[in-house]
């Protein structure tokens, strides 16, 4: 994906400069000012408890600054809950680079915590399956692992797993060619059932 690799080359590039100290840093206090602003919706340690919000905490630096830009250019929807005035896509217009690296920096080092919610044992044990045959080489351990630059995926809320793969199924998001490649063996094999079973999979973990 072109944007993907855009991303990446981006954030490889932000590293670069703070490794070399030519990127401003924010202070600790303005830090702790933004986590404030976060924990309206993710709460102050990363892991939101609403059911519909994705949990950042153990983020890795890589794909949380991929996941902002997505939200800049418009190449990411933002779910926009009844409760806020706000989704991320406002959020992100308000945060300068050096905003985004302190933050994801700050949640890098935080523990994610999975989200407690009822599942389908049943489905949740199919996934398991789908997810080693076609998931786990870009989401490894289970979907747990923060160290594949791609995201924790299990113990996140089924309401939000599902609006990501609606987004993508749609193509509001786009898929990157791997990813895409391998939805597709995995729906031949499994139909959109299969796409259910592997959120139930992830969402049993907890």
């Amino acid at each position: 994906m072109k944007n993907l690799t855009k991303y990446r080359l981006a954030s490889l590039s932000v590293s670069l400069l703070l490794a070399l100290g030519l990127v401003g840093n924010v202070s600790a206090a303005d830090v702790n000012k933004l986590v404030k602003e976060c924990a309206d919706c993710h709460e102050k340690d990363g892991n939101a408890t609403d059911g519909e919000t994705p949990s950042i905490a153990g983020m890795s630096v890589d794909y949380f600054i991929e996941s902002m830009n997505g939200y800049k250019t418009d190449a990411r929807p933002a779910l926009k809950l009844k409760d806020k005035k706000e989704d991320m896509k406002d959020v992100v217009k308000k945060l300068s680079d050096e905003d985004i690296n302190a933050l994801a920096e700050h949640y890098s080092k935080q523990k994610f915590k999975p989200f407690k919610q009822e599942f389908d044992a049943g489905l949740a044990k199919a996934g398991k399956k789908l997810h080693k045959k076609y998931c786990d080489k870009c989401h490894s351990e289970g979907g747990t692992s923060a160290e594949d630059d791609a995201g924790i995926l299990a113990g996140q809320p089924i309401n939000y797993l599902k609006y990501s793969m609606d987004n993508y199924a749609s193509g509001k998001r786009e898929m990157g060619k791997k990813m895409a490649k391998k939805v597709k063996k995995m729906q031949k094999k499994a139909g959109d059932e299969g796409v259910k079973q592997v959120i139930h999979y992830y969402a049993s973990q907890q």
